[in-house]
């Protein structure tokens, strides 16, 4: 194991050297509300692009409000000019994971770096989740009604379908316990057709194609979420490894792609007490599909701070203390044995116990009680086997949202907003 104090980027040398030959590289966050790791991801992903030639940026959030950014960054006419004007139209709460400054000012470089490239060139920036059912529909009917009229058709007949239920899809998956009221049918016919056409080129074409995808998933998700059991997390982890990797064979046999996503999505299930579960991640499927010398996953993780989070689901995020942590966790081990910041990166035969033995590992969804980290938040983990690489950040701050209208939020799986 190789432990590197980070001050600057250029710190980011070792890990670079480790992954630089990957296809894909998954970057995590241990909170969706931490000002330093968006910061630093941010630099290591910089990093990627610029001297390593990868290819595109995908997050855990919405392809509508993603395609938006993506526009932007690459320039596409017709597009925002400056990237947080596209970030302060997120509606889906919670809007702070992607609108906020920090995701901002990496978007505006990214401008700045694609459009002195030639198109075929530039790095996009994509959503991978399931959850954004209408307006996935909408962007549906806005495409067919420009490029095929004659196939509105299936578009309209899934809407008709999820209309009764209006915008609190879980309702329509309690609905569909009952087969009479599933929307299935209307669903596959729908996917059929703009897959059909997506099979030629065009980027509106393939966003027309992926809108489909989620509207698929989300069909899926909502009908498996009111069962319980993992069955909705993997499809919704599947969902985002399949998008992942249409977006690579879209980018032609040489792209590369950087995830940004919470670690419990990053790092593999397998070394966590999820597989017992019956849970998967992408972390998971990204090494089983591509191999692991093809893919990095890299976590992260921190003692103490503060973090936007939010008290209960769909209520406004606040800056929240991140207490201590707890006795005989790994950022307990961490805080005792690293410098401030530092980047391990793991391997060989000279790894600690801490490192190949189970030890708790928090994580923090966008809903939060600080009051659980005696008994909750926590993963039990097997840190060397779950990621490749570890960024350790001791003492964090909370990130800076933009001041974006929060719709109400949809209903998720355990754990909590991650």
């Amino acid at each position: 194991m190789l432990v590197q104090r980070l001050g600057s980027p250029s710190d980011f040398d070792p890990l670079l050297e480790r992954v630089r030959n990957a296809r894909v590289v998954m970057i995590g966050e241990s909170t969706h509300g931490t000002y330093d790791y968006y910061r630093l991801r941010e630099q290591l992903t910089r990093r990627l692009i610029a001297e390593c030639g990868f290819s595109f940026v995908a997050v855990e959030g919405d392809w509508p409000d993603c395609d938006r950014v993506h526009r932007s960054v690459t320039a596409v006419p017709g597009g925002a000019l400056e990237p947080q004007l596209a970030l302060h139209q997120f509606e889906r709460w919670p809007t702070w994971m992607w609108a906020n400054a920090e995701v901002g000012r990496f978007a505006s470089w990214l401008r700045a770096w694609n459009v002195e490239r030639p198109e075929e060139q530039r790095a996009g920036f994509h959503g991978l989740d399931v959850y954004s059912l209408w307006e996935s529909m909408q962007a549906i009917f806005d495409y067919l009604g420009e490029e095929d009229p004659k196939s509105l058709e299936a578009a309209q007949d899934a809407y008709r379908c999820f209309e009764p239920y209006g915008k609190r899809v879980e309702e329509y998956g309690m609905a569909s316990r009952f087969v009479s009221a599933r929307c299935e049918e209307e669903v596959v016919r729908l996917l059929a057709r703009t897959r059909e056409h997506a099979l030629s080129d065009g980027p509106d074409r393939f966003s027309a194609w992926q809108n489909a995808e989620v509207v698929a998933g989300a069909e899926r998700y909502y009908r498996a979420m009111v069962a319980g059991g993992p069955d909705s997390w993997n499809i919704r982890d599947t969902h985002m490894q399949d998008t992942l990797d249409r977006l690579l064979d879209r980018y032609g046999p040489d792209a590369r792609g950087v995830v940004w996503a919470h670690n419990t999505h990053v790092g593999d299930a397998r070394a966590t007490d999820m597989a017992a579960d019956g849970m998967i991640n992408i972390g998971q499927l990204a090494r089983e599909r591509h191999g692991e010398d093809a893919v990095a996953l890299v976590g992260f993780g921190s003692y103490r701070g503060t973090a936007i989070a939010a008290p209960r689901w769909g209520s406004p995020p606040e800056a929240m203390v991140v207490p201590p942590a707890r006795e005989g966790s790994i950022e307990r081990r961490l805080h005792e044995l690293m410098p401030e910041r530092a980047v391990l990166i793991f391997g060989g035969d000279d790894q600690p116990g801490w490192v190949t033995d189970t030890v708790d590992h928090r994580a923090i969804g966008v809903v939060y009680d600080p009051s659980f980290e005696s008994w909750g938040n926590y993963v039990p983990t097997r840190l060397g086997d779950r990621y490749d690489a570890f960024i350790w950040c001791d003492d964090t701050t909370a990130l800076h949202p933009l001041p974006v209208p929060a719709a109400p939020g949809e209903m998720e799986t355990y754990p909590a907003g991650v």
